[in-house]
């Protein structure tokens, strides 16, 4: 995972660069990440105006064979046979974007891009980073805001100081998360205490007896604050740090509820102008109330969901881009579909007045060799 977490960060690096905030760039890697996917997004949208087409007949075969269920499902995997049908063809533009959202929720909420772009704003929102509840703290202070239940994270590298003024970069951090621990009690406003053991630098054992000192990056999981700080040497295995505290404050951020409110509304749509799109005149009424309960009940569900699970602005920035690209696209695939619909009509139209042409000019032929 942090191998795409790394990828991720610098994708988003280079699109800020041409787009001028870490923002665009969400937004631009979000519209690229859909548009590569629009040929499959075209054959879910046939796949389910198929399906609405096909439905009544595939309720006759279940209601025909219900006593029999082995030879209900042989029957009916006939029937998508016949009409080259596919039921699972719905389900892949999702399952792509999942790992998708997964990927660029953890660049979001990891220490390197916290530590470039975290505290980036961008039109309503003040923190790309932030989730609608959080410990404030300020990146880059000098200190950090904790509470009782403080956990702490180091960068990725370190900057590593040896005996004679020998300096070595980015030093690997063989398991950054669990790299960094408290030294006794966390104390109101009182420096808190941090070390990190010397085996967790990927160096040689001759380059570890001469470690003095190292400068790691540090970020306060709960507030999402990051600080630069330098660990000196004590004793044999350890390096250690004292930084100043604050106590933690909570903070609701109002413009992220904005962004759920906003992500609700447009997967709302989303599933309207699908359902608009794709609904056939015949079609079953318990699947059209079906479609109807689902369109009202998925976006209240899923909200639900942002408010329990810290979604970072971010990421809910790309989701409501990614909603509003499907609305446009559920309309444009539609007209799409309607036209290569009209040129088969048309031509199996022509095909039929050629058939019946051919008939009667027969017929004729026939009438004549009989006189």
């Amino acid at each position: 995972m942090t191998d795409f977490v790394t990828i991720t960060i610098q994708i988003l690096n280079k699109l800020a660069q041409i787009a001028g905030s870490y923002g665009m760039a969400i937004i631009i890697f979000t519209i690229v990440m859909r548009a590569c996917l629009w040929p499959i997004s075209v054959t879910q949208q046939r796949s389910m105006k198929n399906m609405q087409s096909l439905g009544p007949k595939m309720k006759m075969i279940q209601e025909k064979y219900k006593s029999n269920p082995q030879l209900m499902q042989q029957k009916m995997m006939e029937f998508y046979k016949e009409h080259n049908f596919n039921p699972t063809a719905g389900c892949l533009p999702m399952l792509i974007q999942i790992p998708v959202f997964i990927m660029l929720y953890s660049a979001l909420m990891s220490p390197q891009f916290i530590q470039i772009a975290g505290n980036t704003h961008f039109l309503f929102i003040n923190r790309l980073d932030a989730t609608i509840k959080s410990n404030a703290g300020v990146s880059l202070d000098g200190k950090f805001s904790v509470s009782n239940n403080a956990q702490f994270q180091a960068g990725k590298t370190a900057k590593v100081y040896l005996e004679d003024n020998q300096v070595i970069n980015n030093v690997k951090i063989t398991k950054p998360q669990k790299a960094i621990q408290i030294q006794g009690e966390i104390e109101k406003d009182k420096p808190i205490e941090l070390k990190i053991s010397l085996d967790d630098l990927n160096l040689s054992f001759s380059q570890l007896s001469k470690v003095q000192k190292a400068d790691i990056s540090v970020m306060n999981i709960m507030t999402k604050e990051t600080e630069n700080i330098q660990f000196t040497k004590k004793g044999e295995t350890i390096l250690a740090a004292s930084i100043p505290t604050i106590p933690a404050q909570n903070a609701i951020h109002y413009d992220v509820i904005l962004l759920v409110a906003l992500f609700g509304i447009t997967i709302w749509l989303s599933q309207k102008v699908m359902i608009a799109t794709t609904q056939q005149k015949n079609q079953d009424a318990t699947q059209a109330a079906i479609q109807k309960s689902m369109g009202t009940i998925m976006p209240v569900m899923i909200i639900l969901t942002f408010v329990f699970i810290p979604i970072p602005a971010g990421a809910l920035l790309y989701l409501v881009t990614s909603n509003v690209f499907q609305i446009v696209q559920t309309v444009a695939i539609n007209k799409q579909l309607e036209l290569e619909d009209n040129k088969k009509n048309k031509a199996q139209t022509t095909d039929n007045n050629i058939v019946d042409a051919k008939v009667i000019d027969a017929k004729v032929v026939d009438n004549k060799d009989e006189k």
